[in-house]
């Protein structure tokens, strides 16, 4: 097992524990996604946006669920982005 294995594996329990300890599906979690969006919102914007942005992912996912409406979060981080500034 690498480093990167190891590392990633550990990720994976603490998103399994911290999704068990809120009530959350662990498998909904998009960790490539989501730091994608954080990514783009920290060097498009302002780093400390970053994590107000995937914030703001998590209650549109739990808003549309609490509805019965899927959501589709690379639609709903598409919306995200398209809020930000235009560089220039």
């Amino acid at each position: 097992m690498t480093d990167l294995d190891a590392a990633e594996q550990e990720w994976n329990d603490w998103i399994r524990d911290a999704c068990q300890a809120v009530g959350a599906d662990p498998d909904t979690v998009d960790v490539t996604g989501i730091h994608a969006l954080s990514k783009e919102i920290a060097h498009g914007f302002a780093r400390p946006m970053a994590p107000v942005g995937s914030y703001i992912l998590g209650l549109a996912v739990g808003a549309r669920a609490a509805r019965g409406i899927p959501a589709d979060q690379g639609s709903l981080s598409a919306a995200i982005r398209a809020t930000l500034p235009s560089p220039g």
